[in-house]
């Protein structure tokens, strides 16, 4: 084995010193740790290298000399012009691979602004842009950088210093293609260069052991892909004993190494000591390994979100409130959605509540352990707005509660609802609505983002919802489908059987993975005829060694049709007339 069996870990604190620890956290705010970086001894020997070029670089000024299109006013024909142009300089002048110039220039919107502000003239676009990138070479690291996923800002502050072109760092290309070629979505790397910069440095074939080695571990390759994404400082320094501790105590429990894949975002930052420990204090309060399993089976984001802070806090305060551990576990099993941060919020204003107004902590643990769907799901008044409308005192409120606990939802929500035991019994299942279902996808609620996507997605909360799962069934992770149906919202306009027709013509009949739609989901809102033309055609064009074999979706299908014939079927001499066939064949099926 490359990496040896990590020895068992030191004894941990014992349960009366976590609860120590959450003395204060009841009556004060959670706020998040700042991730920890783990800075091991490298388990490889690495050369890093740093670059320097024969010619000074020439970063040119983002902010144009001249400016006579603004933003608001270029029309769409200038942009795809402006986008032709700088393809072309990439492609042609600068000899980069055509997926790559491609991408960079659809992908780096401001940087084809900044062309687009030198331009007198829109009608002229085309033609000046190509004189202009003839006679004045661009930084080319700007434009790729942002077709990364890098925001202006970043750029600015990742900039070689004296490096012009990006062939003056093979380097950082050789370890970028290698990236790209083991399925990284090109719009991570731009993350993994700003987090962990050192990995582009790396010589020949240190990158390529290091991903070896997370397959040594047992990881599955989507699994390995969403990690460095996720993480990348896993691919700095040595093998990480925090992680791979996690990863056994996973497989304890019976958890495969790669559930811990379906569960990662980008969005989050993972503290693996952490988890360590949040998983060691379960089992020293009380929790048996069966136990533990099905707890994070059923809550992943117990250990997922906050790296299980949120598990001390939460513990903590209701075994202040006289819970014991085993009605604990039941409440987690009962109520998954409770560790949400909205829920976990609404849970903590209801208990300030109740102590507001001079409530005995046994009766507020009494009322938290009977009602807590609904203290987590609803949102509270002010204890003094509740009693100035009211016009009652503290503790005649507080006896009102303690007779009926419902009252306290009908009397202080901050919800219009008129039947408390309505809401309480409602099959949410089959009454859910387009609201719900997008508040549940991370909208805010009366913001102007859910407006907007009230209007983009067509059906009922529920319909919306079968073809949501039906993405998550075929094998996409849960917050994965989220990122694609906010980037493309058409997607879920479909029906289920509709998706599913289209996923399976991807895996079978195309021979693309599921995970190449992450990057791409409009994939899904493209019709039939349009796939089956375009890829039968790109097949063709493989078998004949005209293209390179497993182009990205977008690079096939996104272009136009002037495009596509330009730079896929003009690349062989019967491909026109090949072309033709195929579209006349697909007209008369």
């Amino acid at each position: 084995m490359l990496i040896q069996r990590i020895s068992e870990r030191g004894s941990y604190l014992c349960v009366s010193q976590m609860i120590c620890k959450l003395n204060h956290s009841f009556l004060s705010p959670v706020l998040p740790d700042k991730p920890c970086i783990f800075q091991n001894p490298y388990f490889l020997s690495l050369r890093i290298r740093y670059f320097n070029s024969s010619r000074p670089a020439q970063n040119p000024q983002s902010t144009p000399l001249a400016v006579s299109l603004s933003a608001n006013r270029i029309s769409r024909v200038a942009r795809s012009e402006a986008q032709d142009a700088l393809f072309d300089y990439l492609h042609g002048t600068r000899a980069l691979p055509f997926i790559d110039a491609e991408h960079i220039s659809k992908n780096s919107p401001h940087f084809v602004q900044g062309l687009l502000s030198k331009v007198e003239n829109e009608q002229d676009v085309a033609r000046a842009l190509t004189r202009l990138l003839r006679y004045n070479p661009i930084n080319e690291f700007e434009p790729f950088f942002e077709s990364l996923g890098l925001n202006p800002s970043e750029i600015t502050l990742l900039l070689p210093r004296s490096l012009m072109y990006l062939s003056d760092d093979q380097v950082m290309l050789d370890n970028f293609q290698l990236l790209c070629d083991y399925g990284v979505p090109r719009s991570k790397i731009g993350t993994i260069y700003k987090e962990a910069n050192e990995i582009f440095r790396y010589d020949y074939g240190i990158l390529a052991s290091k991903l070896r080695t997370f397959e040594e571990l047992g990881l599955s390759k989507p699994t390995i892909i969403k990690l460095v994404s996720c993480c990348p400082s896993l691919l700095v320094g040595g093998a990480n004993k925090e992680f791979i501790g996690v990863l056994e105590k996973l497989k304890a429990l019976g958890l495969g190494n790669d559930w811990i894949g379906g569960y990662l975002s980008g969005k989050s930052a993972y503290n693996w000591n952490r988890m360590l420990d949040t998983m060691t204090f379960l089992g020293e309060v009380g929790y048996n390994g069966t136990q533990m399993g099905i707890l994070f089976k059923t809550n992943p984001s117990l250990l997922f979100e906050s790296s299980g802070k949120r598990i001390y806090v939460l513990v903590g305060r209701l075994l202040k409130l006289g819970l014991k551990m085993n009605e604990i576990y039941s409440l987690f099993l009962e109520n998954p959605q409770i560790l949400s941060a909205k829920c976990a919020k609404n849970l903590w204003k209801a208990t300030c509540f109740l102590f507001e107004i001079g409530m005995e902590a046994g009766d507020i643990g009494n009322i938290v352990s009977t009602n807590m769907r609904l203290l987590g799901s609803h949102s509270l008044k002010r204890p003094r707005t509740v009693l100035k409308t009211l016009m009652v005192e503290k503790d005649r409120l507080c006896q009102i509660i303690k007779d009926n606990p419902l009252k306290l939802f009908s009397l202080a929500s901050n919800s219009d609802i008129n039947s408390i035991e309505q809401v309480s019994s409602r099959n949410s299942s089959k009454f859910l609505d387009k609201t719900t279902f997008l508040l549940r996808l991370g909208y805010v609620e009366n913001s102007d983002e859910l407006t907007k996507a009230l209007k983009q997605f067509r059906g009922r909360g529920d319909q919306l919802q079968e073809r949501f799962d039906c993405l998550v069934q075929a094998g996409l992770d849960c917050n994965v489908v989220t990122d694609m149906i906010k980037l493309a919202p058409p997607v879920l306009n479909q029906t289920k059987d509709v998706l599913e027709k289209k996923i399976d013509c991807l895996r079978n009949s195309l021979g693309y993975p599921l995970e190449s739609i992450e990057g791409f989901p409009s994939f899904l809102c493209y019709d039939m005829d349009k796939i089956n033309r375009r890829f039968f055609m790109y097949a063709w064009l493989r078998e004949r060694g005209a293209v390179k074999p497993m182009l990205s979706l977008s690079t096939v299908l996104a272009c136009s049709d002037a495009r596509f014939v330009k730079y896929f079927v003009d690349k062989d001499p019967e491909g026109p007339a090949k072309w033709e066939g195929l579209k006349t064949s697909m007209l008369l099926s």
